[in-house]
């Protein structure tokens, strides 16, 4: 790809920020894309219509300096995990099922982050992370205006072959052992939107030597031998279910099968009771408690400054967050994919009062960064962070319009990240 007719930019002069609200130029041909995916992993599908915006054509530039300090907050956040009064302070509002410790972290984090004038900000923590893969395969179709100046943080089989590794090193945890067959687990998994990323991961584990198959809940039964589906024994589950307590009744074969260690399950419900349940922000962000965890004073801090002043919503302030809940952004404990999300200057009494039967966080109002693009088009932009024990794998943007993230918007979608290169590149 080239830049857009008449463009006077100079690249390599810009930072991040200026880039953003200025570069109009396409970096990424989709349609190209899709066909050299396909070509590259024959079974990758993806409905013309469902999948219009899955990626989008720009970038977000983003400066070296901020990338590097979202992984020092990865690395804050599984450091804070590890310690003991951390783990049992938030399992105090955890299902009893994540109190069963299987013995690892569980494999990948997603971090979301907004950009800000004073640097990133952490405004939410996922452990199903979706669009790792998508993300990488993506970075094979950039091609940018100025490589020199601003390119990719990593590659694609780099990302590729890191991703694979983080959940096959979780399982190892799990298991004592490299598991033989696996499965990629999700309810009606060919009708979720990210069906496409299931057939990569299907592929990259195929490569590294692990049988793979792609099964609905309902296609597993548990006997003597374990986990298995209907051509053999199961002995890990990548989950993709957000059930994350394994609570619904089509969710008990695999909820025995992992009390029992009969399966290496990652991300597991434990890692979601420790990472992603919405009120732990509220506690890693706090350095005076987290530091009293035993959590190193720089880690402490280091989230304090990035997480958002974030607090539980409870009777007891649910009349004072009211008055104030234009300053708030209003999230469900255990919530994902931003449903029943709501901007607090977007909230109607009635939603309001609905929202009192279930838990929910206020975290102070942290606008997302705007990224200009061709026509003058505004859109939102966030990062993610996909980071494991090892440290980050992958560095991937969403660009969107509307209260919240979505893949609906033209010229939105999963966004490569461009950045500055390291000295010496």
């Amino acid at each position: 790809m080239t830049a857009q007719a008449g463009c006077d930019l100079d690249c390599a002069t810009l930072v991040g920020a200026l880039l953003n609200q200025r570069c109009a130029c396409e970096v990424v041909d989709i349609l190209g894309l899709h066909e050299s995916i396909r070509g590259v992993f024959p079974a990758f599908t993806t409905d013309p219509k469902v999948h219009a915006n899955l990626f989008s054509p720009y970038a977000l530039f983003v400066d070296r300096a901020a990338l590097d300090a979202m992984g020092r907050v990865a690395a804050a956040v599984f450091d804070a995990a590890a310690t003991p009064r951390y783990r049992q302070h938030v399992l105090q509002w955890a299902p009893e099922v994540a109190i069963h410790d299987p013995g690892s972290t569980g494999g990948v984090l997603g971090l979301d982050f907004h950009l800000t004038a004073d640097g990133p900000r952490l405004i939410e923590i996922n452990t199903n992370p979706g669009g790792l893969l998508l993300n990488a395969v993506l970075l094979n179709g950039v091609r940018s205006c100025a490589p020199a100046a601003w390119t990719t943080w990593t590659t694609t089989a780099k990302a590729r072959n890191a991703a694979v590794a983080a959940w096959l090193d979780d399982a190892r945890q799990q298991f004592g052992r490299a598991p033989a067959r696996q499965a990629i687990v999700d309810s009606a998994p060919r009708e979720q939107f990210l069906y496409p990323e299931f057939e990569l991961y299907a592929d990259a584990f195929q490569e590294h030597g692990v049988d793979c198959v792609i099964r609905a809940p309902e296609e597993l039964s548990l006997g003597p031998d374990g986990l298995a589906d209907a051509h053999g024994r199961i002995d890990m589950v990548y989950n993709r279910l957000t059930d994350f307590a394994l609570e619904e009744a089509s969710h008990a074969n695999l909820r025995q099968a992992y009390l029992a260690g009969n399966v290496a399950f990652t991300p597991h419900p434990r890692a979601h009771a420790l990472f992603a349940d919405k009120r732990n922000l509220a506690v890693l962000g706090d350095p005076t408690l987290i530091g009293g965890f035993g959590v190193d004073a720089g880690s402490a801090d280091l989230l304090a400054q990035v997480i958002p002043p974030t607090v539980e919503v409870v009777p007891g302030n649910r009349d004072a967050l009211w008055v104030a809940r234009n300053g708030y952004f209003f999230k469900p404990a255990a919530g994902f994919g931003s449903r029943g999300s709501y901007r607090g200057d977007k909230l109607t009494r009635r939603t309001w009062e609905s929202m009192a039967s279930a838990t929910y966080i206020a975290q102070a109002f942290s606008p997302p960064s705007m990224r200009i693009v061709h026509g003058g088009q505004s859109l939102k932009a966030d990062v993610r962070c996909f980071a494991s024990e090892a440290g980050v794998l992958l560095f991937a943007a969403r660009l969107y319009q509307g209260q919240t993230t979505n893949m609906r918007t033209p010229g939105g979608g999963f966004a490569a990240v461009l950045t500055t290169p390291l000295i010496g590149e």
